[in-house]
């Protein structure tokens, strides 16, 4: 656990100087970073702790099951992962990538037909990625 938190305070300091040298774009203060990460952190480490850590691990296990990447559960993954291309760089840095809606077009109607087929794996995930990135707008909005 303290490698972790070294880890995460290291990225946290890297992304710090990156935005003093005026190479990141971001409103963020590195006390809202740090208010931010830690609140997601802390947020679903309760949750999942509810859960249950094995049902979570099972759940995203499925991932590296070669079973599981059927033609629905990889359209559906790639649908996400689409969309969270373009939310979390715009949302938390004010990058817009704006041709990749392009892209989010032709995947979201993918999705519609992969929908009736959801799988848990993915929905952990998108909703994982969900709750950082409201609490990163939060802590932009929050902490002064």
């Amino acid at each position: 656990m303290a490698k972790l938190g070294r880890a995460l305070w290291k990225s946290i300091r890297q992304l710090h100087e990156a935005k003093v040298r005026g190479q990141l774009n971001t409103a963020m203060t590195l006390e809202q970073l740090a208010w931010a990460l830690g609140a997601f952190f802390l947020l679903v480490f309760f949750l999942y702790r509810h859960i249950g850590f094995a049902e979570i691990g099972r759940s995203y296990g499925l991932w590296f099951r070669r079973d599981y990447w059927t033609d629905y559960n990889t359209v559906e993954f790639l649908s996400w992962f689409t969309k969270a291309i373009i939310i979390v760089p715009g949302l938390i840095f004010g990058i817009s990538l704006w041709w990749l809606y392009f892209l989010t077009l032709l995947t979201s109607a993918t999705l519609v037909w992969a929908s009736y087929r959801k799988v848990l794996p993915t929905l952990i995930g998108f909703n994982t990625i969900w709750i950082f990135i409201s609490i990163m707008v939060l802590a932009q909005n929050l902490v002064k």
